[in-house]
């Protein structure tokens, strides 16, 4: 039988390093699909896990659990790397841009037919946290709280202005479509 992940947790924080090895066996997946959400290319979704994992050894003294479980904190880690590994990457292709070598095409991007993923992009970061935890991830509204280490109450206000921006995103570009 395998140990859940408060037991594990225990042994993360003792300096095991096979149980932190056992945590990301169990939630390495699940995170890879969140960060491909939010990033364009599999590489740097592997690294935005990557970091987080790294992140959960460094803290691992601070690290806040949520119902006994460090997946909440993860999963809000991961899209912490996402957005940094985005902001990163296109500060390099803003710096290929304008360097005096042949021309370059546009990035390659992820395809998103529906714009649902670069509409979730261009909320606040804030917002997108709340939206990710609760919406994408299935998580209530008391354990986003307790992951994002804010009250329920703001939890839902800013999952509500999320769900509008969203809204009216989504039916702008359905308007242009017609």
């Amino acid at each position: 039988m395998s140990e859940d992940d408060a037991a594990l947790w225990v042994r993360v924080r003792d300096g095991d390093e096979s149980a932190l090895g056992a945590l990301f066996d169990r939630h390495e997946a699940r995170l890879f699909r969140h960060a491909q959400r939010l990033l364009t290319t599999r590489e740097d979704a592997k690294d935005a896990v990557t970091i987080a994992f790294f992140e959960l050894w460094r803290k691992r003294v601070s690290v806040r659990l949520v119902d006994g479980s460090p997946l909440p904190w993860l999963l809000n880690t991961v899209s912490n790397s996402a957005r940094n590994l985005e902001r990163s990457g296109r500060r390099y292709r803003a710096l290929i841009a304008h360097t005096p070598a042949a021309d370059h095409g546009a990035a390659p991007r992820a395809h998103d037919e529906s714009g649902v993923l670069a509409a979730l992009k261009r909320l606040p970061a804030r917002e997108q946290s709340v939206l990710v935890l609760t919406v994408l991830e299935g998580y209530p509204d008391r354990v986003a709280a307790e992951a994002l280490g804010i009250p329920v109450g703001t939890v839902k206000s800013r999952l509500a202005r999320a769900k509008t921006k969203l809204r009216d995103e989504m039916t702008a570009m359905e308007a242009s479509w017609a």
